[in-house]
């Protein structure tokens, strides 16, 4: 068994496929109609990928305050001067719990909590 992907509601497609292109660095995989109301996007490289479905007939997303998907980077330094360009920011950290991990949180347009940890 491996890990295919995660799904997250979002309340604006549009908004977080740019988020998760254009912030995170996904590329597009595949979009398309999933029945009236609805569309699904799946954004990711290799076998793991992030899946965002909007449906016209929710109106409350609930994500959960203690659940985040996390992304691995180069460099925080790097990542934390780009976030703050496209104005994105810090909902907390940077964090190094011990010496060889660092990360911060942002949040996603949608109120997820996205890591990105070097």
């Amino acid at each position: 068994m491996k890990f295919a992907h995660v799904t997250l509601s979002v309340k604006d497609l549009e908004e977080s496929i740019k988020f998760y292109n254009e912030i995170v660095g996904l590329p597009i995989v595949r979009r398309f109609p999933a029945g009236p109301g609805t569309e699904i996007a799946f954004l990711g490289e290799g076998d793991t990928l992030v899946e965002l479905i909007k449906n016209d007939n929710v109106d409350n997303i609930d994500l959960g305050k203690n659940i985040s998907i996390g992304f691995a980077v180069e460099s925080l330094d790097t990542t934390m001067e780009f976030l703050k360009e496209k104005g994105i920011e810090l909902e907390s950290g940077p964090f190094q719990p011990n010496p060889k991990t660092r990360f911060v949180f942002v949040l996603d347009p949608n109120g997820l909590k996205v890591q990105f940890i070097e």
